[in-house]
């Protein structure tokens, strides 16, 4: 096939090609952009109407007037908070029969033994462990075993004095015994000694 088109004419047919080649390109570039705008178009009204509902709900907020609390209210506030610090004030005042105190009670009780009750009393509401006392009540099968109970106790770290009335000691045998302990101050409570 003879090519019957002269050099120069091919270089313009060339040249022309590419300029309507990128002519095209930027044509379907601006059509891509005008349809993409004209798709968030209608998110951007909306988000913009919700923002500006945002801010006006906003504004009437601040311009109401914060309503006061009713009296019944306020007295119920008061009185919870009356009773909180009342907690914590007690709460350092506090005094528990440790497991270690009444481990120490049910290591030194000899097999013979039946101890019925043990109970704790605070004859001082001060918080001192001065009126704390622990109280057992059992049987015993005689004085002899009785009285092995009470020293064990009283050569036990964890009691300042043992207490073991006389009216214990009527009956010979099946003693019906009330003891009274004495924590030592600091050990009852699970605290260290002093």
């Amino acid at each position: 096939m003879i090519n019957l088109i002269p050099n120069k004419e091919k270089k313009e047919i060339a040249k022309s090609f590419y300029y309507r080649l990128v002519v095209l390109l930027l044509v379907m570039l601006g059509v891509s952009f005008f349809v993409a705008f004209i798709a968030i178009l209608p998110s951007y009204f909306l988000s913009s109407t919700k923002s500006s509902i945002v801010d006006a709900k906003l504004e009437m907020q601040k311009n109401e007037p914060v309503l006061l609390p009713e009296e019944k209210t306020l007295a119920m506030i008061k009185d919870l908070n009356s009773k909180l610090s009342l907690i914590e004030k007690n709460e350092n005042n506090t005094f528990t029969v440790s497991n270690k105190v009444i481990n120490a009670i049910i290591l030194k009780k000899m097999s013979s033994i039946k101890i019925t009750d043990i109970s704790y009393e605070d004859s001082f509401p001060s918080g001192s462990l001065q009126g704390k006392k622990i109280s057992i009540q059992g049987t015993a099968p005689s004085r002899e075993v009785l009285l092995l109970f009470r020293k064990a106790l009283e050569d036990d770290s964890n009691f300042k004095s043992v207490n073991l009335p006389i009216s214990n000691f009527v009956k010979g045998s099946n003693i019906q015994f009330y003891l009274s302990l004495m924590p030592r101050l600091g050990d009852a409570a699970g605290q260290p000694s002093q």
